[in-house]
């Protein structure tokens, strides 16, 4: 099954509902750097709620970036999306192992630790909008809930979930979904809501058996009227460059520049995001010194 993301409305357009399958593409990051599987659980329950929350963006120039910073073994995920489908992220530290909760689940909430959710949104205007909340959970579905309640007051249930294959570590299910009250939900409707969500199990018990967004919204979704508006594809997308390496650079202090290039220490540079690697000659280094100079 592709990865792909699904939008509707219900409950006589009430609520509004996202849902999302990112089994390959969290796979495909999972080996650029080798993530454990906290890592990649962490890593991957913020990429999907990134695609999702992108695909809330008003337009193409947009763009969404999720910073975690936290004090457990993790120390931060980042994740950047935008309205077509594409996101890349990376998490600071892709080898932490930790020994699972009590009930046999990943630690993801303890690879985290304490620490805060950023938001940020950037519109292309000179400033772009950022909100900051403190974790509440650091389990991430809990915490972006919050997020929506206290930086955009929009009441919402969030099901995140990633899930291995015990054999080899590779990705077996992902994805999750995120359910919003519009304006003038009646009470009804909520409570109908509540219950559903009292009886869901979890995002990967029901797309570990080859289920749809589709199928997990109309289980999240279940006795109300369902009207699936949109279908997008989803991929991992890295928008790397000779360019943005170069940049990187720049930011080193002039006296650390004049420093490589008389020691002759040309330079190599590598995607966080995608693990790519680009080389920087002396040459190369002496241009990025004179345009810094200038």
């Amino acid at each position: 099954m592709k990865d792909y993301l699904v939008t509707a409305l219900a409950a006589d357009k009430q609520l509004r509902a996202f849902a999302i399958t990112s089994k390959n593409l969290i796979e495909q990051v999972r080996k650029i750097h080798n993530y454990s599987p906290i890592a990649i659980a962490a890593l991957g329950r913020t990429m999907s709620a990134g695609l999702m929350m992108g695909d809330m963006l008003k337009s193409k120039k947009d763009l969404l970036t999720i910073i975690i910073n936290g004090d457990g073994p993790l120390k931060q995920i980042v994740v950047t999306s935008d309205i077509d489908g594409h996101v890349k992220g990376y998490a600071s530290n892709p080898n932490v192992i930790l020994p699972p909760k009590e009930n046999g689940h990943l630690d993801v909430g303890g690879g985290i630790g304490h620490g805060t959710l950023t938001v940020i949104k950037d519109y292309g205007l000179k400033e772009p909008y950022v909100s900051t909340i403190n974790l509440v959970t650091s389990e991430i579905a809990e915490d972006l809930t919050y997020y929506f309640s206290q930086s955009e007051q929009t009441p919402t249930a969030i099901g995140l979930g990633v899930l291995l294959n015990k054999e080899d570590v590779s990705i077996k299910a992902a994805g999750g979904f995120i359910v919003q009250l519009l304006p003038n939900t009646s009470e009804e409707v909520i409570q109908r809501l509540e219950q559903n969500l009292k009886r869901f199990t979890s995002v990967t018990n029901v797309l570990k058996d080859n289920k749809t967004p589709e199928d997990l919204l109309r289980i999240v979704l279940r006795d109300f009227d369902i009207q699936f508006t949109s279908t997008k594809e989803v991929c991992f997308n890295c928008s790397c460059s000779f360019e943005t390496g170069k940049n990187a650079l720049k930011t080193l202090p002039i006296d650390e520049l004049k420093a490589l290039i008389d020691n002759n220490e040309s330079q190599e540079v590598q995607c966080d995001f995608c693990g790519k690697k680009y080389h920087y000659s002396i040459d190369d280094l002496k241009s990025i010194l004179k345009e810094k100079a200038l």
